[in-house]
């Protein structure tokens, strides 16, 4: 998947309104998730994106491995997502996941996965549509 389609698929499934809100909800969610994982977990993952969303993982505290809560992670991407309150930013964050999950390989996802707690199960398993069990 290229830039624009992995865009695209954001603003579509987000119900966004322009484009630069779907980059901005692709930059709110990734750069949280590249401080929670450790290593170079953020790296490989980022390896299978295109260079325009793998920015977005490779960051100074990228690969930190900070242990902060699912809960923590939808504020963090909240604060980044400029504009919009704590729901509008966990949908944001669902819709981009589901979307990265299509964009790379089943063993990478699950690598990811693999490095976060149980509590994140719901934010890989949602999808973009209906409700989040929590």
């Amino acid at each position: 998947m290229n830039y624009d389609e992995f865009i695209e698929e954001v603003r579509e499934r987000g119900h966004m309104g322009s484009r630069e809100e779907a980059e901005k909800a692709t930059r709110a969610t990734l750069r949280p998730l590249a401080e929670r994982l450790r290593g170079g977990e953020a790296k490989d993952l980022a390896s299978q994106l295109p260079p325009e969303i793998a920015e977005h993982l490779e960051h100074e505290r990228a690969g930190a491995g900070e242990s902060f809560s699912l809960d923590e992670f939808f504020e963090r991407v909240c604060e980044r997502d400029e504009g919009v309150d704590l729901p509008r930013a966990v949908y944001h964050a669902r819709v981009v996941v589901d979307v990265l999950g299509e964009a790379i390989t089943r063993g990478e996802i699950e690598d990811v996965r693999s490095q976060l707690p149980a509590e994140y199960g719901p934010l890989f398993e949602a999808g973009s549509q209906g409700e989040m069990d929590t």
